[in-house]
């Protein structure tokens, strides 16, 4: 039987964040799609969190060592945010877990009941690493009473990555740098190491395994945009190290592509992509274009 190991980052908030809501969710789908999973797929839930978030941390997943470190460390922001670094996260899942497979999803992203069983027949399909992409569905219901009516919304699909399921022993191999979840970009570096280090990658954009309550893109609010230039340089570090360590990305690949963009319009592209909002048919059509 095959053992994967999913990891998910608890943070504590108050009521007028929308993860308020949203992790109580979370957590109900993932040990939910665990019992649908059983006796088909070994699956066991961890947490990495700050030990002030104990109080929101489920106590039937498996808690990793509290983080120690944050962005704030690695740099001068404007507003103080104590953002985890995904490698932290990653880290303590890698050495607390020996399942084949290792997943992390942002702890916002609720789940499918059937979610570890279609991730095993990827995985049985020859996919060796790949990212399952969101479906967005209304914030109408908020509470996890409600989970039939969320699970019955096929949502629209969504262009962002919160989802990775990768081979452990691919793992040591990862450049993340000091990359921070809670800003932009830190999809697209994980992504990248993904796809630099399979011998498969596939990215599904259209299933319906993973939801978001909303679309509210609190995480291009201006007064944060700092978080976003960190990992932004960040990323293009880890990109470079990629390519130098395992080869250049295609064009017609997602890192590829962004290289490409970044390179020939600079702060042009930075200005497009954090303030025109396309729709999903022609960003898809557009990205098309550019990746050719």
């Amino acid at each position: 039987m095959r053992e994967i190991a999913h990891i998910v980052n608890p943070v504590f908030v108050n009521k007028s964040s929308d993860l308020f809501f949203a992790q109580p969710i979370t957590f109900e789908t993932m040990r939910i799609a665990r019992e649908f999973a059983a006796g088909r797929v070994e699956v066991e839930l961890f947490s990495a969190q700050y030990p002030e978030d104990h109080p929101v941390t489920p106590s039937d997943f498996r808690r990793t060592p509290d983080l120690e470190k944050s962005v704030l460390d690695y740099g001068t922001f404007r507003k103080q945010r104590k953002l985890p670094l995904l490698k932290d996260i990653l880290d303590r899942l890698y050495q607390a877990a020996d399942a084949e497979y290792l997943i992390y999803t942002n702890v916002d992203i609720g789940l499918l009941p059937h979610f570890y069983l279609a991730v095993n027949q990827f995985i049985d399909a020859g996919f060796d690493a790949f990212v399952i992409n969101r479906r967005t569905i209304s914030n109408q219901y908020r509470d996890v009473e409600r989970l039939p009516l969320m699970y019955a919304q096929a949502g629209q699909p969504h262009r962002g990555w919160d989802c990775f399921v990768f081979r452990r022993e691919a793992y040591p191999k990862y450049e993340l740098g000091s990359v921070c979840i809670g800003a932009s970009r830190v999809g697209l570096a994980l992504l990248s190491n993904l796809m630099a280090y399979a011998s498969n990658f596939y990215e599904f954009t259209d299933q319906h395994l993973t939801f978001h309550i909303g679309d509210e893109r609190s995480w291009l609010n201006r007064a944060y945009a700092d978080y976003d230039e960190h990992n932004t340089r960040q990323l293009l570090n880890i990109l470079e190290t990629l390519e130098y360590k395992a080869g250049a990305f295609g064009r017609d690949t997602i890192p590829g592509s962004f290289l490409f963009r970044v390179r020939t319009l600079g702060p042009v592209y930075e200005f497009w992509s954090r303030n025109v909002r396309l729709p999903m048919g022609l960003s898809q059509f557009l990205n098309s274009i550019v990746r050719r």
